[in-house]
This record gives C-alpha cells, structure tokens and sequence, in this order.
C-alpha cells in the first residue's frame, strides 16, 4: 500500500470536491475503476492539483457518507466491475450484466444489489485459486494486517444484512450484548459472508491503490474527509461499546447537534453518539490515532469535518427532538492533536473545517496546531451580521 507523503498545505492549489460516486459509468455509481482514472486525467489536463473527496466509508442511513457503518472500512459500492474483469475474476457476459441503463440518476438500491452480486461471483472464482498465488498471498496479508477493525465490521455486517438490514440494538439480546457464545456461533454460521466482505473490503483497497498511484504520478493531492462522530448504527458503536456514551440496553445516552443558528430555527439534531472522553483517554487515545492513520493510508491530507467539536460538543438528550435544550460540553482536542503531532508531526497533514460557532477557543486551537481553516466564498455576500473574513 501507499506509503503517506504530505503535500504542503500552505502552496496556492486549485481542484476540484467531486465524490467517487458521482463520476460517470455504465454501472450505476462512479467507483475505483477506469472513470476515476480518466476523471485524474481530467484533472491533471485542466492544470488541477487537488481532489476533494467525501467520506470514503460505508454509507449508513439516508446513503450519507456522514452516517457511515463504519470508520474503517470502504463502501463496497466503489467496486470497478471492470477491474474484476482485468482480474480475471468474472467474464464478459458477467461484467455487461451489471451495467444499468438510467446513467443520470443514482439508484442506490440497485447498485448496492449488483456489487454485493459482483463481489459474491468473484469470490467463488478468487478461493479457487492457489493459496500461493500472488492475488491470494495478498489477500491473506492483507487480513491479517488490517484484522483489528476487519473482523469486527465484517460479523458486523454479515449480521446486519442476516436480519435484513436493522439497527443492531434491534438484533437478539445474546448478540446485542456481544455475549461470547452468540458470537462464535455467528462466525460459524456466517462464514460463507465473512469471507465476502473480508474479500470485498481487500478488493476495494487493491483498486484505490491504483487510483491514488495514478494520482500521484499526475501530482495530485487527494484531500479526504473524515466525520468527528460515527453513526450509532455502526461497527464502531457495536464492537466499542465503552468508547461512546450509551444507556445499559445500547441507546445514546446523549447525542450530537448544533444550537440553532441560521441553517434552523430549531437547531440541527444529528443523532450521533457522544465520546466517552474518559475511556479514550485511558488508553492514549488510541481509537482516534489508529483513525487518523487508517485514513491517512488511503488519502494525502484530510479534512475533519465539524472540527469544533474537538473543543468543545453541543450534547443534547438520547431521544429528543430537537436540538434546542442542549448544552456546550468540553472535549480534549489539546490533547489528542498533541498526540497527533508526536505521530505525524508539524505541520499536520489536516485542514479544520472550521463552520459554524466559532468560539476564541476554537480558533486557538486551530492556529496553535497550524492548522488551515475553510472559507465558503457565497457566505462572503451574506447577511452583513456574518463575519467577513475575505
């Protein structure tokens, strides 16, 4: 895999945010494939240097990047049928089979439907391999390198899909509560899909390699993104429990949120669990280093998206229903960018999407970490009661 090399932050570039999903093809969705190597092209030809995606990770409820299942894994919609085809790992007939015919609109139900189908075909032909051929060796490395989030997400959503796409705190009590038993009963039982989304999760990961290889003999800088919180229906969430701040029977105790500003009279109420601050920091705040490194394996420079709540979090109740009656609670940003830079260094390879309430505290941790911030050019010909800052 790609080893992470920083591209200056600070140098006047010019690109273009365009998610894989919105790029061309004959298959439903843009993915990891050709389109995306002919839209680097594009790019390289027009003189752009940057690529700004979205959250590259599985998308949870309403197909939003930003309610992701997981926080480690890709979504299995970036699957290029035509790269299994160069693979040798379905054939012609197979790869015209899962072409759609509407190219303007995605259908996100139909294309979740044939790369589950595409990927279940490749891998009947994949173990049929060699156990010492090159592809299986890889594969096999690649388990075991990336087991400590894998093999969580996968019984995650080898379950999921088993009781028809709910909630996990709607899933048997036994396995709800990850009791050992009800879980090596499932590895035993779902062993056929565990290895389908072990398998799914390296083929996504073999074809962004090509595309970030591309991107980078071309020169240009990937700029991800990456949430602040995780989806309560997520992997995180069910294989972490004690990281976040749930109720006895799984629920959020207390949830994430803005105050109401001028986007809602009635403030924006997200859902998302809260951090256990506390647990994180017990252990060095390890989650959220492995987090930033995970990433960083995949893109050059990310963007944390709300990164004001490293400052500070609007908590707001498990089960109301607005954002209004919450409050601001104090979150330990010092402390994990300090981390951050014992690991990566100055200047840090992350730009602060710095919208919203922007408070001194926040600022001064923004600037103290030479961190860039974000400007949105139609906010400059707003109200005249918003801050000016062009």
């Amino acid at each position: 895999m790609p080893s992470f090399s920083a591209k200056p932050l600070f140098n006047k570039d010019c690109g273009l945010l365009v998610h894989p999903t919105s790029l061309p093809n004959q298959y439903g969705v843009g993915d990891f494939g050709p389109s995306a190597i002919a839209w680097l092209e594009l790019l390289a030809q027009n003189g752009q240097t940057v690529w700004q995606i979205l959250p590259l990770n599985p998308a949870g409820y309403g197909d939003s990047p930003y309610q992701g299942l997981s926080a480690f894994a890709a979504n299995p919609v970036f699957l290029s049928p035509e790269d299994l085809h160069a693979r040798g790992l379905i054939d012609e007939i197979e790869l015209r089979s899962f072409e759609l015919e509407n190219r303007s609109v995605v259908d996100f139900t139909a294309v979740y439907r044939n790369k589950t189908e595409l990927s279940a075909r490749a891998a009947v032909r994949f173990f049929e391999l060699d156990s010492g051929d090159p592809l299986r060796l890889k594969y096999d490395a690649f388990v075991t390198a990336e087991s400590d989030w894998l093999e969580g997400f996968a019984l995650y959503s080898a379950l999921k899909a088993s009781f028809g796409g709910v909630a996990w705190t709607d899933w048997p009590e036994p396995l709800r509560q990850r009791e050992p038993g009800a879980l090596a009963q499932a590895v035993h039982d779902l062993d056929v899909e565990l290895e389908q989304v072990r398998f799914e999760q390296f083929l996504l990961r073999e074809q962004w390699d090509s595309v970030r290889a591309t991107a980078r003999r071309l020169n240009i800088c990937i700029v991800g993104d990456l949430p602040i919180f995780v989806a309560h229906d997520s992997a995180d969430v069910w294989c972490e429990r004690g990281l976040f701040r749930l109720n006895d029977d799984g629920s959020p105790s207390v949830v994430a949120g803005v105050p109401p500003d001028y986007f809602s009279e009635t403030g924006q109420l997200w859902g998302n669990p809260l951090y256990a601050w506390d647990v994180h920091r017990s252990d060095g705040f390890s989650w959220w280093r492995k987090r930033l490194r995970k990433i960083l394996n995949w893109v050059d420079v990310v963007r944390i998206d709300h990164f004001r709540g490293f400052e500070a979090c609007w908590e707001i109740l498990g089960g109301a229903e607005t954002a209004e009656d919450g409050r601001w609670i104090a979150a330990p940003g010092r402390e994990v960018f300090n981390l951050f830079v014992e690991d990566w260094g100055l200047p840090l390879p992350v730009i602060a999407e710095d919208l919203g309430v922007i408070t001194d505290g926040v600022i001064a941790l923004r600037d103290d970490f030479q961190l860039p911030g974000i400007r949105i050019e139609q906010f400059a010909f707003g109200s005249d009661e918003m801050k000016k800052t062009f």
